[in-house]
């Protein structure tokens, strides 16, 4: 079983649903881009989308288990 999101893994994996780059959602929420990266990279292990796109389909369909958006 995966492991659930956290609410940083959450909040930055809604974001890239909104078509948001890393950089924008590093501003938005006064992180580095480097912490934005490393957080998808948990966020894409956890859900198992292999990118941002898949990520996004699967927030949107609501296919996306392991989130609670």
């Amino acid at each position: 079983m995966r492991s659930p999101l956290s609410p940083r893994e959450n909040e930055i994996a809604s974001l890239v649903a909104t078509g948001a780059s890393n950089k924008e959602i590093a501003y938005q929420l006064a992180l580095s881009p480097k912490t934005v990266t490393n957080t998808l990279t948990r966020v894409f292990a956890k859900t198992g989308a292999r990118g941002r796109t898949e990520l996004a389909v699967q927030i949107v369909r609501g296919t996306a288990s392991v989130l609670h958006i």
